[in-house]
C-alpha cells in the first residue's frame, strides 16, 4: 500500500507591523538601562543607541515623567525607576505559567542538585520569567527576566521543532546564533528533529563551556509550544541513569504544567 502524501495547507501571511520609532526607541533605552549597572548620560545613551541626542532627552524626559526612569538632577544621569517594579511585579502577578511551573522547579533544583528554570519562548528571544536555585556552590548567570536569543541551546531544538515556523524563518534566525562550539545548519537541524522524537533535548558544552542543559517542551492545545522547563547543571555533575531519571521527570511536570494551563483551551 502506497501512502499517500498529505498536503500541507499553505503558510498563513504573517500579520505586518507598522513601524513605530517612538516607541521601539523608548524600549532600546529601557533595555540599556536595563544592562548597564551604571546610570547613564544623554550623550552616552545617544551614542550607544544612535539616537539623536535631541530626541533622547525627549523620550527620556517622557520615560521620566511616567516613572519609568529616575534622574539624578546633580549627576545629570538617568537609571530605571520604580515604575519599572511595579509593571515588573504586575507581570509576574499575572503569569499564570510562572505561578504554576515554581513549585515544579523548587522540587527539581533541591532533589537533583540544579538550577531549575521556567522559559517563555518564542522565534526570536526566550524569557526566564520562573528560576530555583539549588543550594550547591554553583551558579548560573540567568534571573527571572534574562533575555536569550529564540533558537540558541536546548530550548532553542525546541522551539524549531513544536513551533510551527517555516524553515526559511527558522533558518534566518539560526545564522545569527552565538555558541561556545559552533555547529553547522545541517547537523543542528537534525538535531531539532532528533529532540522532537525523544520529548527533550540537551545541550552539553555547546552553548555555555561546561554547562548542561536541558529542557522539556510545555505545549498548548495545539501542541504548539509555548514554554520550556529546564535543567541546568555543571557538565558531567550527573550520570547517565541519573540524566534519564532527570528528563523522565521534567516531562512529568511539562506534561502537568500543560494540562494546568490548557486542559481547557479548545480554540482552533
Amino acid at each position: 500500500m502506497i501512502a499517500t502524501p498529505s498536503i500541507s495547507p499553505p503558510p498563513k501571511p504573517t500579520q505586518r507591523i507598522r513601524p513605530v520609532p517612538a516607541v521601539t526607541r523608548a524600549i532600546a533605552i529601557l533595555r540599556l538601562l536595563g544592562k548597564t549597572k551604571e546610570p547613564m548620560n544623554v550623550k552616552s545613551i545617544s551614542d550607544a543607541l544612535d539616537l539623536v541626542p535631541s530626541t533622547c532627552l525627549h523620550i527620556l524626559r517622557a520615560l521620566t515623567a511616567e516613572k519609568l526612569l529616575a534622574f539624578d538632577s546633580a549627576s545629570k544621569r538617568y537609571r530605571l525607576g520604580t515604575g519599572m517594579l511595579v509593571l515588573a511585579r504586575s507581570v509576574m502577578e499575572t503569569n499564570s505559567f510562572a505561578q504554576v511551573v515554581q513549585p515544579a522547579l523548587d522540587l527539581v533544583s533541591e532533589k537533583w542538585g540544579v538550577t531549575a528554570i521556567g522559559v517563555e519562548v518564542d522565534l526570536h528571544h526566550m524569557v526566564v520569567t520562573a528560576l530555583s536555585r539549588s543550594k550547591l556552590p554553583f551558579r548560573l548567570h540567568v534571573d527571572v527576566g534574562s533575555r536569550f536569543p529564540g533558537l540558541i541551546s536546548a530550548t532553542g531544538r525546541l522551539v524549531a521543532a513544536y513551533g510551527h515556523y517555516s524553515r526559511q524563518e527558522i533558518d534566518q534566525q539560526f545564522a545569527s546564533l552565538r555558541w561556545h562550539k559552533p555547529i553547522s545548519l545541517a547537523s543542528w537541524h537534525k538535531e531539532v528533529e532528533t529532540a522532537k522524537e525523544n520529548g527533550y533535548s540537551l545541550d552539553s558544552d555547546g552553548y555555555i563551556a561546561g554547562i548542561t542543559l536541558i529542557a522539556v517542551p510545555v505545549l498548548n492545545a495545539r501542541q504548539h509550544i509555548t514554554h520550556t522547563i529546564v535543567a541546568a547543571s555543571i557538565s558531567h555533575q550527573m550520570s547517565q541513569n541519573e540524566t534519564d531519571a532527570l528528563i523522565q521527570e521534567l516531562k512529568s511536570h511539562a506534561r502537568r504544567t500543560s494540562e494546568q494551563l490548557y486542559s481547557g483551551d479548545d480554540t482552533p
